[in-house]
């Protein structure tokens, strides 16, 4: 049965291993992940015990506010670590039940498929002439999923009624928001392992409604585009899709939702100019952003810290956003970003004679070291000057640990030159 499967010891220790490799909070009950072990050393028989016999009840999620830098707020709802492990083990089984039936339109959360997939078949439709796309925007997706639909389409993979039950408890376990418990009689928290899984499970109807109708479309979760070759055909389906939306009770967000020329499209982060993929200029911005953050002149922290920042959040963008195929804004950052390191530089140097005196030791000419030690001018100018671009030079700051986002898109683009 496959109970027996999730409980598995193989299928939980591999569970706990992925719950381990990616960290996250702690949930309402305060346990991390380092402590984790200890607590399931004398808990995990109890509550193995529970789920066999049908009557382990999960704790509920702690409701946790990330900041968008629209604005805005993104709610993520955080599992304790022992339920993200068991949401974990469950997950593991049912993917490879699951999975294979879904359309090959879909990219999000699936195995050897990636928001990269979905950015790139909506180019491949541009190049074969569609050249408007329907943007529908799904209104707070998964605070708003149907549970009674939800489990009505899990059942037609799963027969097992102690997982279907378990799954339903996770559903309804409630939110804690600032340590009062609210009831979740709707929605799928985003935050656990479980809940990609039954966003696609969810949204399968709606792949299979698009292929029914032989339309070209890409999905990642709750983010789609429908390839279209006119306005008016787009807006045509834009209509009946929003009419099927309505049978899965999914509210969408009519004033983002549209018929766009594909040259106005932003999708998963990027535009489209001609037929190449480049990064939004809202993505450029958002990186710039923490770019200032890391390098602010005010941080008081060490330098092997910073560019370690610095190292990571780079490469971490360079992984997804080097998808990009527009090279000429690429030098252009590394040329921003050497700037406002020299200034972070400048800054700490702000007393003349240590501002000299580090210039003179960096190879700098007395008289333009002196010059620089003396000027008026405001660090972020200054780190333009070429006194201060000789001494704190590209190779000089590559040795002290600052990446290139240059070198970052060529090792994208050509992994093998």
């Amino acid at each position: 049965m496959l109970l027996e499967q999730i409980l598995a010891s193989e299928n939980l220790q591999q569970a706990w291993k992925r719950v381990k490799q990616n960290k996250g909070a702690a949930g309402i009950d305060g346990i991390t992940t380092e402590h984790y072990l200890d607590w399931a050393n004398v808990h995990w028989g109890n509550v193995h015990q529970g789920l066999e016999r049908g009557y382990y009840c999960p704790q509920s999620v702690k409701r946790v506010e990330i900041p968008k830098h629209n604005g805005g707020i993104r709610l993520l709802g955080v599992p304790c670590v022992n339920d993200r492990v068991i949401q974990q083990a469950i997950t593991q089984c049912l993917q490879p039940i699951i999975d294979p039936d879904f359309s090959d339109h879909s990219h999000g959360f699936r195995p050897n498929r990636s928001a990269h997939h979905a950015v790139k078949a909506v180019r491949e439709g541009i190049k074969q002439g569609y050249g408007y796309a329907v943007d529908i925007d799904l209104s707070k997706f998964f605070d708003n999923v149907d549970h009674d639909l939800l489990m009505n389409r899990v059942s037609k993979w799963v027969d097992d009624k102690r997982v279907l039950a378990l799954i339903g408890k996770y559903l309804r376990a409630g939110v804690s928001i600032n340590g009062k418990i609210e009831s979740t009689p709707r929605g799928v928290p985003q935050g656990g392992p479980l809940s990609p899984l039954l966003a696609n499970v969810m949204l399968d109807d709606l792949d299979r409604y698009l292929e029914s109708k032989h339309y070209r479309f890409a999905r990642y979760a709750d983010d789609f585009v429908i390839s279209v070759k006119s306005f008016i055909e787009g807006e045509r389906i834009k209509a009946e899709v929003v009419d099927f939306l309505e049978t899965l009770k999914l509210p969408i967000n009519t004033e983002k939702s549209q018929v766009v020329p594909v040259r106005k499209l932003s999708f998963l982060g990027f535009v489209f100019k001609g037929k190449k993929i480049v990064w939004s200029p809202k993505s450029l911005a958002n990186f710039k952003h923490r770019i200032r953050e890391i390098t602010g002149r005010s941080w008081g922290v060490s330098w092997s810290y910073r560019y370690l920042q610095l190292r990571r959040y780079i490469s971490g963008w360079i992984n997804y956003f080097g998808l990009s195929e527009f090279y000429r804004p690429v030098p252009e950052l590394d040329h921003w970003i050497r700037r406002r390191v020299r200034m972070c530089y400048l800054k700490q140097w702000c007393r003349m004679k240590t501002r000299i005196r580090k210039l003179i030791s960096l190879g700098v000419s007395t008289k333009l070291a002196i010059y620089i030690g003396l000027s008026s001018k405001g660090y972020y100018r200054l780190a333009k000057t070429k006194a201060v671009q000789m001494g704190l030079n590209n190779d000089w700051l590559k040795a002290q640990g600052l990446v290139s986002v240059k070198e970052q898109w060529v090792k994208f683009h050509y992994p093998n030159g």
